[in-house]
């Protein structure tokens, strides 16, 4: 039909001009239809053809074509003519939700005028209307929930996200949220004196301040990756699943295999062991452990191989009885201490926890039926450890050092922490471990 009206001149106008917006979802006859009148075209004849996608479009309709490409715009710029538009239309529109409109359309004039359409109907339109109007969590709920990410705090990760999730946020939304909050800190990472101009998501300089040394620039594009794959997932239904596992993926570096993580990994390792003193990567070992757990204590806290001297606290017998008086030292001030400190040492450490670690660790931590512990009175602290999600949390070198640091605070010497299974048989500091090899036929001798 368009064809056949195009041959006509125009009445009152020197051009007759067809517009054809998104052409590149035209089906395969109409573009052979529409090439008939392009390739020998009358004189008052002029197409427009609009489209985003230009891959799509034939190679016969683009040779016939001039191509004008539209670039983004700046921020700046469409900021300005949303100040505009809200001046000519009695909007009262404040600066922060300008800019957080001009972020998030990307470029596009259109998106943004849009966007002030669907909050235009309010009195006013500050950050919070914006955030209302268009579904999104909001830059404070991003940065709380980055933080928890940042710490490992599981626990505290899912609790947010299901209080987001009961508000009736879109996990799609928040994942792309918390994807353009990272993106923002890599670009500060990578591009620290031109990147400001590149940022996007309308945060607070000091609120980026903030995160500087929680992530290094390997554990962003590994955690992005997390992201844009389980938005593509997302595609085929359990959003609220897939978003969750998301989540605790970027909490625990530990459950990520990926290319970027493991190469993190072992780039930590090689700064740690080319020289841990004088490296200055303390922000790259935050972003793997815990970042409220210190550095590893110093070697004097190390099980040591050697027997210490016989003192009343090694001739008390396995079941933990008081030794005969006449098994006990001379003074009685050294053997008290130790049958207290055996019997209280847990008990004291786990009022402890909730202070030094995350929620979540802690309760696992506080938990006797996850963890348990027991003192031998000299140098051993043996942690009874439920296999699992608790072995996963409790049974890494981080933890097992504050643990062990806490107990040389309390006993005023050095403890070293062992970690085992329940009903596995307890195995001495220096005891090989070939007796355990041979019983799986891994390793056989003549």
């Amino acid at each position: 039909q368009l064809r056949d009206e195009a041959v006509f001149s125009p009445a009152t106008a020197k051009k007759r001009v067809y517009i054809v917006d998104e052409v590149h979802m035209l089906s395969p006859s109409a573009f052979n239809a529409l090439l008939k009148i392009l390739e020998e075209p009358p004189e008052h004849l002029m197409f427009i053809l609009a489209t985003t996608e230009l891959n799509k479009v034939p190679a016969t309709i683009l040779s016939r074509c001039q191509r004008h490409s539209f670039k983004r715009l700046d921020t700046a710029s469409v900021v300005e003519r949303l100040n505009y538009v809200a001046a000519q239309e009695k909007i009262d529109l404040t600066p922060d939700a300008a800019a957080l409109l001009a972020g998030l359309a990307e470029g596009g004039m259109r998106d943004a005028l849009s966007m002030l359409d669907q909050c235009s109907g309010r009195e006013k339109i500050d950050t919070d209307t914006v955030y209302s109007a268009l579904g999104l969590a909001g830059n404070r709920e991003i940065a709380r929930l980055l933080t928890s990410i940042a710490a490992h705090d599981s626990a505290a990760v899912i609790m947010q996200f299901e209080a987001m999730w009961q508000g009736g946020k879109d996990p799609a939304t928040l994942l792309g949220e918390l994807s353009g909050l990272m993106r923002d800190l890599l670009l500060r990472a990578v591009a620290p004196k031109g990147g400001q101009s590149l940022l996007s998501g309308g945060y607070d300089e000091k609120l980026l301040d903030s995160f500087q040394g929680c992530f290094s620039t390997g554990m962003l594009v590994n955690d992005i990756g997390v992201i844009q794959t389980a938005l593509g997932d997302m595609r085929a239904g359990q959003a609220k699943t897939i978003c969750e596992l998301a989540l605790i993926t970027l909490s625990e570096p530990g459950l990520s295999d990926t290319l970027p993580m493991l190469r993190e990994r072992v780039s930590v390792l090689e700064r740690r062991l080319s020289g841990a003193a004088a490296a200055p990567v303390p922000s790259v070992s935050r972003a793997v452990d815990l970042p409220a757990v210190p550095e590893a204590p110093a070697p004097e806290a190390a099980p040591v191989d050697e027997p210490a001297p016989a003192t009343a606290r090694e001739e008390m017998p396995a079941g933990g009885e008081p030794v005969p008086e006449t098994q006990a030292p001379a003074s009685e001030e050294q053997a008290v201490p130790a049958a207290d400190a055996g019997a209280d040492l847990w008990d004291r450490l786990r009022d402890r926890f909730s202070g030094s670690f995350p929620v979540g660790l802690a309760a696992i931590l506080s938990d006797p039926m996850q963890v348990s512990g027991s003192y031998d009175g000299a140098e051993h602290l043996t942690l009874t450890i439920q296999p699992g999600f608790a072995s996963n949390m409790v049974d890494r070198p981080d933890v097992t050092a504050k643990i062990a640091a806490m107990a040389r605070d309390l006993t005023g010497k050095p403890v070293s922490v062992r970690t085992t299974a329940p009903g596995a048989a307890q195995e001495a500091p220096s005891s090989s471990k070939l007796d355990e090899l041979r019983r799986f036929d891994i390793v056989k001798f003549k």
